[in-house]
């Protein structure tokens, strides 16, 4: 008589379990897309605040961010890594995906753009120019890893033009993204450090003391793309399209993004 209770009860449970599986698991799935974004950390503080705003609107995706510096975010991806959108601060970085057919080439766009920069401690050095980097007394400058971090492209290219670049070498302080020149210079490590425009505006720490004129280097554009083998391909050209739209055009602007024409 027991175990008869014990067989009932227990084939009620399955079937209980059978009911809120069917019911719950599949609308559950169905409800949850995740969408993996690289991007170049100097836009880390405008996309956290997008990807508030676009989960507001749109509840059941899902964003994780990975940023980093646009050399290496580039690198992972042509190394298989599950990305379904990249947003680099360089066109090198993203040419060279396309290259080597790893984007949805349609979904290409050049969005945003921005300026370089020189920076000291706010109580620094009053420089109020870029060859005044050769001075004595400017003992360490931080600049990103010209390789890989594209705000160090762009500051090789800019003291190349104006005739400094070998000299100030033996200087120089290499930061593996332009958040951590940024941290250099704010901590005081640096006497003085070149950045985006964007990156010194979010810091009440360092001063900007000269922007470098767009003829002396590449243009500075933030192109995005959603990646061919994304597992999401809908949701992710959702959100470019999202991030292209005027709505986020607004908070771009806010953090100091000019927008690409």
């Amino acid at each position: 008589m027991l175990n008869s209770i014990v067989a009932a009860a227990a084939s009620l449970l399955i079937l209980i379990s059978w009911n809120l599986f069917q019911k719950v698991s599949p609308a559950t799935a169905q409800q949850r897309t995740s969408l993996t974004v690289s991007a170049a950390i100097s836009l880390s503080k405008a996309l956290q605040e997008l990807k508030t705003v676009y989960q507001q609107i749109n509840p059941k995706v899902i964003i994780t961010y990975n940023f980093g510096a646009s050399g290496a975010l580039a690198q992972q991806i042509q190394q298989g890594a599950p990305v379904d959108v990249f947003f680099s601060a360089a066109t090198k970085q993203m040419d060279a995906l396309q290259q080597a057919n790893l984007l949805i080439n349609e979904t290409r766009r050049h969005l945003l753009t921005s300026s370089l920069v020189l920076i000291t401690p706010k109580n620094g050095l009053a420089l109020s120019s870029f060859k005044q980097l050769t001075a004595p007394r400017i003992k360490k400058i931080a600049i990103g890893e010209p390789k890989t971090v594209p705000v160090g492209q762009y500051a090789q290219e800019m003291l190349t033009k104006i005739g400094i670049w070998q000299q100030i070498k033996p200087k120089l302080v290499l930061g593996n993204n332009v958040r951590q020149v940024l941290t250099f210079v704010e901590s005081g490590n640096a006497n003085a450090g070149i950045v985006y425009r964007t990156d010194a505006k979010t810091s009440p720490k360092v001063k900007v003391r000269a922007m470098a004129p767009e003829t002396l280097h590449s243009p500075i554009v933030y192109p995005l793309a959603v990646i061919k083998s994304s597992r999401n391909p809908a949701a992710a050209k959702a959100f470019v399209q999202f991030l292209a739209g005027d709505r986020a055009k607004i908070v771009f602007k806010k953090y100091g993004f000019g927008v690409a024409r």
